[in-house]
């Protein structure tokens, strides 16, 4: 006895086919619509790596050079020589640290959540700093006296070391999750905490 296909007793032929053809498209159109997270996932990874590893770059650029800087020792002498010659005070150059940051300021809603804190707050003191550098240009020295200009210079000082802290954990929270992902694959000695800490001290010693 020949069995009896399992719809017929439900569907005609043409119905069947029509069936067959329905889950075929459904899942045709789930497969593409998986592919397209897939590729959007990758595409969103690449944007996020691309755009962290340039701050990351701009970042370290500035970390390295507040570090050979020697701030606290040069800070202090200068902020001595203020207060011991009257009517001195050095010339503060313009500082330029955030070009990139500037640049892809409208992309940050894509950086993880994790690494835009750090870096937001790497870059506002950036602006503080710059902020107190537009002040010590008009400073009268003569108007306020030398130790109140002195005591001005060391709060830029110390709005640089600020910066360098703030820096090193920006690169930090980076090296962490540099495409978003939660996978660090920058250098180690970047991920590593106690190396970098490590690194800035030993930067900062005379």
């Amino acid at each position: 006895m020949t069995p009896i296909p399992p719809l017929d007793p439900y569907l005609s032929p043409q119905g069947q086919q029509a069936v067959i053809a329905g889950l075929f498209l459904a899942i045709g159109w789930w497969v593409v619509a998986l592919q397209n997270r897939r590729r959007d996932a990758k595409l969103r990874e690449n944007r996020v790596r691309d755009v962290q590893r340039a701050l990351f770059a701009e970042i370290r650029a500035n970390v390295a050079a507040l570090r050979r800087e020697d701030l606290e020792t040069y800070g202090e002498t200068i902020a001595r020589r203020i207060e011991d010659n009257p009517g001195f005070f050095p010339t503060i150059p313009t500082e330029s640290n955030d070009a990139i940051f500037r640049a892809i300021i409208a992309e940050i809603h894509v950086l993880p959540r994790d690494t835009i804190d750090p870096i937001v707050l790497y870059y506002r003191q950036l602006d503080v700093i710059g902020a107190a550098i537009d002040d010590l240009r008009v400073l009268d020295v003569d108007l306020i006296g030398p130790e109140r200009a002195a005591d001005l210079y060391r709060d830029y000082i110390n709005f640089r070391l600020e910066a360098l802290d703030l820096g090193e954990d920006a690169m930090i929270a980076i090296a962490k999750d540099v495409d978003g992902t939660g996978r660090g694959d920058m250098p180690a000695a970047v991920s590593n905490p106690d190396a970098v800490r490590s690194g800035q001290e030993s930067g900062r010693r005379p």
